[in-house]
């Protein structure tokens, strides 16, 4: 459990309450009635407060002061609890181009597109890696960043999720792999960590974007990245799910052209490796090396959500300067 202002610099109006108030008492207020002589209220001209002006007064100042406190936003939160993380951050690019609508592939015995079988493959690792920090990025003929590197694996889910094909997310339909891996070294530059490793599954050629891939790969050599290069589909040709004008679908046979010399110079300039994931083992097994890279132990704090207890100072500041509003022009009611 914890307590914090979220504008803690606004508490220092409280300590100019004193001061107004005392400055507001040494003016009293203009004389209701005129006398002939002042010697004949002579003991009324003394400076002095009834026990109902002090308690209006009081209430006033209290509300005040809740108010400000109110303005400072108070939060409660959950508490903090510091979880144990490894030093390997991993940031997967996933190739989300028209290609990958592909269904070469099998899950749970049925032929599925490369994409579900690259996300559903992924979310296992996920799941199995909860003390890494891992990044997405998806592209096609340009690149974009899913989710940055993170420890909230529940956040990194969601956004795996929402991934799909270039077409339903309304990017350009190409494969711009130089630019995919920039993007992901982008997300590893400035992170301090054992181990850093991009993993990029993609099924076709560099045809888009302006940055190289081997230029991309050289950039990854300087900065330490590993990078692990997976070209996803069969060879020879692959059916290609399209619908006609009546909804009906149908497959096309399509050549599979993955550029395996390419991707295999990005993997050995960075100290990775290059697979081809034909299924799904394929796949699991690239995770499984990762697992076995060495790793060290670090302390992460990590931060629950907070509550906003705005109104539990707002309210009753409300209440006592309509109760002060209230009592003063009714009850104690002063003469004009």
């Amino acid at each position: 459990m914890s307590f914090q202002f979220a504008h803690p610099w606004l508490l220092f109006l409280l300590a100019s309450l004193p001061l107004l108030a005392w400055l507001k008492g040494r003016h009293g207020a203009r004389a209701a009635f005129l006398y002939s002589s002042l010697g004949l209220v002579h003991e009324l001209s003394r400076p002095s407060r009834t026990q109902a002006g002090s308690f209006l007064a009081a209430l006033r100042w209290l509300a005040l002061a809740l108010f400000v406190l109110a303005l400072a936003r108070p939060q409660r939160g959950e508490g903090e609890s510091r979880v144990s993380a490894s030093g390997v951050d991993i940031v997967v690019a996933i190739d989300v181009s028209g290609s990958m609508a592909s269904e070469d592939l099998t899950l749970k015995g049925r032929p599925v597109g490369r994409l579900v079988v690259a996300k559903t493959v992924l979310e296992e690792f996920i799941l199995k890696r909860p003390s890494d920090r891992i990044g997405l990025v998806a592209f096609a003929g340009r690149a974009y960043v899913a989710a940055p590197l993170t420890l909230d694996h529940d956040f990194l889910l969601h956004n795996l999720e929402r991934i799909g094909l270039a077409g339903e997310m309304r990017i350009e339909d190409n494969t711009a792999i130089g630019t995919a891996l920039t993007t992901a070294l982008n997300r590893l530059r400035d992170v301090q960590s054992k181990s850093k490793i991009v993993i990029l599954m993609t099924d076709g050629q560099n045809n888009a974007g302006k940055v190289p891939p081997l230029t991309a790969a050289e950039a990854a050599q300087a900065l330490g990245v590993k990078v692990y290069t997976i070209g996803v589909g069969k060879r020879g040709t692959a059916p290609f799910p399209q619908v006609d004008r009546f909804g009906v679908k149908r497959y096309y046979q399509v050549p599979v052209d993955i550029d395996e010399d390419v991707l295999t110079k990005i993997a050995d300039k960075t100290g990775g490796r290059y697979y081809r994931a034909d299924n799904t083992d394929t796949l699991k097994r690239i995770y499984a090396e990762i697992d076995q890279l060495e790793k060290t132990e670090m302390q992460v704090k990590k931060f629950q959500r907070f509550h906003e207890l705005f109104a539990w100072f707002a309210l009753p500041g409300l209440a006592m300067l309509l109760t002060e509003i209230g009592l003063a022009n009714t009850v104690w009611r002063r003469l004009p």
